[in-house]
């Protein structure tokens, strides 16, 4: 869609603009936040801290419960913060979605899941965007934030809303503002973060920018959703390249008996020009490995095979594979077979400190393992107990007695509430995949990927 201009005089006369410009402003606007995950529920939280009143919609009847019960079901969201907001009836829930009609903003927070076939899954936003349409009325602001190709919010979003006879830009406002929340991340959190705002035309942007700087230091428009779109493809394609370089220059290391991390360490001393990336066990969570591959799909549609993004997930889909082999090289060192042997993976969340598990390279390895033989058992303080592959597992101990039974353990994810001393002293070996055991280094009982 062309942008529509909108003169400063007509801008004054349009009651649908300023009025929803004055709510904004007072902080009078309701708003309501579409997905209660790890993205918008702490937006819902942020919005209700800063005066509004918000209305949480989800369709999952236990994280709903948990949060009017005062708890948190995501990292990066306090369970005073939802109390907070709870009494000073600041933010309601729940799975109602003719609660839209009352909203001025409405934020779409929902998961952008690929399919088996690797191809983008927008059934979550087309469902929300069938839900606000049939609510849609006059002088509403509509945000997207779930992360998806270049020209959804146009594509997807927009016709659907233009089908209720009211004119886009001037009767509805509509952007696209991509999610940055770091789920775990305690120096940058959701206010320290910028917003980027790409609006369908100039008014929407400004909304956009205005309501956004109620709750963080810095919103920055850009021309149209396109960018915006674009922006945060780019932000995750450097990610996943990068980290596809490092972890194939790991594979190298190895061969050429090298230390990867003293590598990384020493062209790290250069202050311009270089950006440490490190290597793993593979990637997973929702953005690196996920995101880029919608700009892939995106761009064969206009005659384009983005090779980089290719290469990288490659190799980075083959670090599981990596980590394998040198475990059965590690258990041969120490005389112990793989089939029979008795593994710990160490961390079942895709980062540290968090605990999604949303394709976390830890169960490629564990499944792998499994396949040749080896017993698994795992620890995750953050994740008390799982159901894997239908099997009910539960969190090991990290006991003297517990870890000297293993024959292995294999840390995936360097979560920082582990007891790393006790792990050292008493496992009999230990494989080292996110190199949290640096500051060990003559023990004999450690390698490093």
């Amino acid at each position: 869609m062309n942008q529509t201009t909108i003169s400063a005089k007509q801008k004054k006369q349009s009651s649908v603009y300023g009025v929803l410009e004055k709510k904004i402003n007072s902080r009078s606007a309701k708003v309501a936040v579409i997905g209660l995950g790890y993205v918008g529920l702490p937006l819902a939280v942020a919005f209700g801290k800063a005066g509004f009143q918000v209305e949480g919609i989800d369709v999952d009847p236990k994280k709903l419960k948990e949060i009017q019960s005062g708890k948190t079901p995501v990292v990066g969201v306090s369970d005073s913060e939802i109390q907070d907001v709870l009494e000073k009836d600041r933010l309601r829930v729940s799975s109602d979605y003719t609660s839209l009609k009352d909203a001025d903003v409405i934020i779409i927070c929902v998961p952008t899941p690929l399919s088996k076939s690797l191809d983008p899954d927008l059934s979550y936003i087309v469902s929300a965007t069938q839900a606000i349409a049939k609510n849609l009325k006059k002088g509403q602001l509509i945000i997207l934030e779930s992360t998806t190709y270049p020209g959804t919010t146009e594509e997807v979003l927009l016709p659907e809303f233009e089908k209720k006879s009211l004119k886009a830009g001037v009767d509805f406002f509509l952007c696209f503002s991509p999610e940055r929340i770091d789920p775990g991340n305690k120096k940058y959190e959701l206010k320290d973060i910028p917003k980027i705002v790409g609006g369908i035309n100039s008014e929407s942007s400004k909304l956009g920018v205005m309501l956004y700087q109620q709750i963080v230091s810095k919103a920055f428009p850009v021309s149209s959703p396109r960018v915006a779109e674009m922006a945060k493809l780019l932000e995750n394609t450097f990610r996943i390249v990068n980290i596809g370089l490092v972890n194939e220059l790991t594979t190298a290391a190895k061969e050429l008996n090298i230390d990867i991390w003293e590598v990384i360490d020493a062209a790290s001393t250069k202050p311009f020009g270089f950006m440490p990336f490190y290597p793993g066990p593979g990637i997973g969570g929702h953005c690196i490995g996920v995101d880029p591959i919608y700009l892939s799909w995106k761009a064969k549609f206009h005659g384009r095979e983005l090779r980089f993004i290719e290469l990288a997930r490659q190799m980075n889909a083959e670090m599981p594979e990596f980590v394998v082999r040198k475990v059965g090289e590690i258990l041969n060192d120490h005389g112990i077979a793989c089939r029979g042997s008795k593994i710990l993976i160490l961390g079942l969340a895709y980062k540290k400190d968090v605990d999604d598990t949303r394709e976390s390279p830890a169960f490629a390895v564990m499944e792998k393992l499994a396949k040749q033989g080896a017993q698994i058992s795992y620890h995750d303080p953050l994740i008390p107990q799982l159901n894997w592959n239908g099997v009910q597992l539960k969190s090991t101990k990290l006991s003297e007695q517990a870890l000297k039974d293993f024959d292995l353990v294999v840390i995936t994810t360097d979560h920082s509430s582990v007891p790393y001393e006790t792990v050292v002293k008493y496992s009999k070996a230990i494989f080292d995949t996110r190199n949290v055991l640096k500051n060990y280094p003559n023990r004999k009982n450690i390698v490093r990927l």
